[in-house]
């Protein structure tokens, strides 16, 4: 029921509970409540309910009353999923903020928080008419259909089970027959996703748990020896004369059978009730308790240790910012050891699951199995298990990507938030669009929490808030132990174009460089922020170029897909033979992705082991840890890499780094493309020489004597920082105005523009002080098959109306959605867009 609806009087004994369902609906939904589980129904649990004619969703309860709604009549709940609570009171009150900041729906916000495995799914299943008889001589039945009502007849089954048993892909044609002809029923089963993992493990029966009758069972066996083999391998794994008690949890099935233990012999025994099988539900997180000694921090890491609690006891939050390689990540985990020897929850915030890999393991060694981790490449079922995990206690830590602001803290006491500046903080599609590190700054306040946000290369919004007192500012200058900075060089590829020394798309310099690093048993890092093989595909004689059927962009081609790819929507196609516009065969591929310079490296160092390391190579959990183990181990000795590999990594061997196509990345069309370049050439610069060893980086570039590869050369991030400031203050750009950007989308390119005008003109009537951008196309004007209108609304800081504005960009966004030729037009807003 939404807020301040008028309501009918009280209905004694019968009680309505509002929930939060995960729809784009600002508004909760009221149902009523079964009398037999008015006992059981509580705040925060997870119900089934139905919603429309045939949809079931899970929703969660907010209110529980004895109002039914006014302007309908109440459903009842279909079901209680939980016993108790799963959503905290902190998580509606963030729930609700983030609607109101970021322009969306609550239910939005909680279809991005749940992890789907608690979220119920329905799935399609097929049943016996109740009037249908099987008659197997009818011969208006084919052998297929036949074969699925012999199979029904036993039990109902899944549109997936059908398939499997016929052995095809699609069964539509053969269920849409059976259903004509009244042979079967289709209906919706709801199911529970997330299932505990189980173990199958071992125990003596009671009745020998006696040493009389364990001699009397050894009597018994004497003359069966593979069976006395498996009683003495269980009895050396599960002392019961010393601890009766450990049989309850006997030992695991597989720990138990080895190449002594007969598998045979074991189901006899079970078989004959001296041994039991039973399962056990077990932690997916296998992780031993804490192994690692307490950590010694050096005199520089204490110092900004104990500013660090000094900062956090005056302002709540602070900004840790030191050079790569100077050991933040020790002073991390010094004051997450505090903070759970406080008695409180820790949250520890990574930009990319790439880092988790490395950082995890060096976690695990130290705080053992109170340590979750939460990402998007678990499972379902991994994923409820850490949520779980923090509402019953288990882990009081956990590390997470940005997804884990949405876990169910009680007790937080600290949220560290490492590589702050990093844009994959930012959600994108769908909403909510949120910047997790903001996100965690106001859970930090709901829970008061301290927020330490660490990084080399802070982005301006934090660095302002940290030279104008808002939050504390520590500085780290020099490497951990022996280490230095790494010396910064520039391959002018001007020159070298010139003197046609180029190699490809390698310069002279950086192949020298290259040599002797591998010469010296030390590794290489490249990187290059374009995957694939070639960005672009022309015909030589006439210029045309392949495009995406659905989007304005490019095609790319990757070679080991065989295939030209658009990285927007996905859709791909062969690589052409010859032109589609003049038949000629004279096809090139332009431009280079990492693919490409994989390729080429391993034509110029073909002795060296070299791997790739971007979004087509790790798709999945186990190819990070792959990648990077092998890397770690000195199996590779070259690493090609996006901007995975610029993050946090740390490999002591890597005394090069390379860096292609700076050019572009510092001229791409955005008031962030200074800031954002510099932070990616000097993390990508900080893996380089993080031990005793120099080393060294090689940045390609037409430009060399650009400003920006003088701050990047001297690592003079303070003082860049101060000049984008200015550069910002003067352009009215962030940390100085706040951005809200209104996205118009629709399959008609001119009905698109005509909304834009029509919404921009009357958003410049309402929104005074402010300045309005726009509407205009944006460089990709077409994504998916709908063309895209953008306008940009900058609001000074101190303009002090935000949630004023917003209502009426939500009101003017409405009353578009009410003129009849704009109703299908999709408008959305994306607050502090990056």
């Amino acid at each position: 029921m939404e807020s301040g609806e008028k309501e009918n009087e009280e209905v004694t004994g019968t009680l309505f509970a509002e929930l939060l369902l995960p729809v784009p609906v600002a508004r909760h939904f009221t149902y009523r409540v079964p009398a037999t589980w008015n006992d059981r129904i509580r705040v925060g649990q997870r119900c089934i309910v139905p919603f429309g004619q045939r949809k079931i969703l899970t929703g969660i309860v907010v209110n529980i009353h004895s109002h039914p709604p006014q302007e309908y009549e109440a459903k009842y709940l279909l079901d209680i999923l939980d016993e108790h609570e799963i959503l905290t009171p902190v998580q509606f009150k963030l729930f609700n903020w983030m609607a109101a900041y970021y322009m969306c729906a609550p239910g939005e916000v909680l279809q991005a928080a749940l992890p789907a495995g608690l979220k119920l799914s329905s799935e399609s299943m097929v049943q016996i008419h109740p009037s249908f008889s099987l008659d197997e001589s009818d011969f208006s039945f084919s052998d297929k259909e036949l074969m699925v009502l012999k199979h029904l007849e036993n039990e109902p089954a899944s549109y997936s089970d059908i398939a499997k048993l016929l052995g095809v892909k699609s069964i539509y044609s053969i269920l849409k027959s059976l259903t004509s002809k009244e042979a079967v029923l289709i209906y919706e089963s709801v199911r529970e996703r997330y299932h505990p993992k189980t173990e199958k493990r071992i125990r003596l029966m009671p009745d020998y748990l006696t040493k009389s009758a364990l001699e009397k069972l050894f009597e018994v066996v004497s003359t069966k020896p593979k069976q006395e083999t498996v009683i003495l391998k269980y009895l050396q794994a599960v002392p019961v004369f010393q601890d009766a008690k450990s049989n309850d949890q006997g030992v695991a099935r597989k720990a138990l059978l080895d190449e002594d233990v007969s598998e045979s012999s074991l189901q006899t025994l079970i078989r004959n009730g001296i041994l039991e099988e039973f399962e056990k539900i077990v932690p997916r997180f296998g992780f031993a308790d804490s192994i690692a000694p307490p950590l010694l921090l050096s005199e520089q890491q204490e110092q900004a240790r104990n500013r660090i609690l000094e900062a956090l006891d005056k302002t709540g939050a602070a900004l840790l910012q030191g050079v790569t390689g100077s050991g933040k990540t020790e002073i991390y985990i010094d004051l997450i050891r505090r903070a759970l020897d406080g008695g409180s929850q820790v949250l520890y915030l990574l930009p990319e699951i790439a880092l988790t890999t490395q950082i995890v393991l060096r976690l695990q060694r130290v705080f053992g199995s109170t340590m979750g981790v939460y990402h998007s490449k678990f499972s379902d079922n991994e994923r409820v298990e850490v949520w779980n995990g923090v509402l019953n206690g288990t882990f009081r830590f956990v590390v997470g990507v940005r997804s884990a602001v949405f876990l169910p803290f009680d007790n937080l006491g600290l949220i560290i938030v490492d590589e702050e500046h990093d844009p994959s903080y930012k959600q994108h599609d769908p909403a909510p669009r949120y910047h997790a590190r903001d996100v965690a700054r106001m859970i930090g306040q709901f829970h008061s929490a301290k927020v330490l946000m660490g990084t080399a290369t802070p982005s301006c919004e934090t660095y302002y808030q940290a030279v104008t007192g808002k939050i504390g500012h520590i500085l780290l200058s020099e490497r951990f132990g022996e280490a230095s900075l790494p010396e910064i060089v520039f391959a002018d590829l001007s020159r070298e174009r010139k003197q046609k020394s180029m190699k490809g798309e390698f310069s002279s310099r950086l192949l020298k460089e290259i040599k002797d690093t591998l010469s010296s048993n030390n590794q290489v890092i490249l990187f290059q922020n374009r995957r694939g093989h070639s960005p672009l595909v022309q015909c030589q004689d006439c210029g045309w170029i392949p495009k995406c059927i659905n989007c304005s962009v490019s095609l790319t081609y990757h070679q080991y897909r065989h295939a030209m790819v658009c990285h927007y929507c996905g859709y791909r196609e062969a690589l052409p033979q010859q032109c589609t516009e003049c038949s000629s065969a004279r096809i090139l591929t332009l431009g280079y992705g990492t693919e490409k310079l994989e390729e080429e490296i391993k034509l110029h160092f073909p002795e060296a082991n070299t791997a790739r390391m971007d979004l087509d190579t790790t798709r999945n959990r186990s190819s990070y840890e792959s990648i990077i183990g092998d890397f770690e181990q000195g199996k590779t000795n070259i690493l090609v890499g996006t901007q995975m590999v610029t993050k946090g990594l740390d490999f002591g061997n890597v005394s090069l780094v390379g860096i292609f196509d700076a050019d572009r990345m510092m001229h791409y069309p955005d008031f962030r493309s200074y800031e954002r370049a510099f932070q990616l050439m000097l993390q990508v610069s900080g893996r380089a020489g993080r031990r005793e060893k120099k080393g060294k980086v090689v940045i390609q570039t037409s430009q060399p004597q650009h400003p920006l590869f003088g701050y990047v050369s001297t690592q003079r991030v303070t003082e860049f920082l101060n000049d984008q400031l200015d550069d910002r203050r003067t352009h009215s750009y962030p940390p100085f105005t706040r951005l809200i950007e209104i996205t118009l989308r629709h399959m008609d390119r001119s009905l698109c523009y005509q909304a834009a005008q029509q919404l921009s003109a009357g958003i410049q009537k309402q929104v005074k002080g402010t300045t309005l951008l726009g509407p205009t196309e944006p460089m990709i004007s077409k994504i998916r098959n709908e063309y895209v209108q953008s306008i940009l609304l900058k609001i000074p800081r101190d303009q002090g109306r935000l949630s004023d504005i917003k209502g009426i960009l939500q009101a003017s966004a409405e009353r578009l959605a009410q003129t009849k030729e704009f109703r299908n037009v999709r408008v959305v807003f994306d607050v502090d867009p990056v």
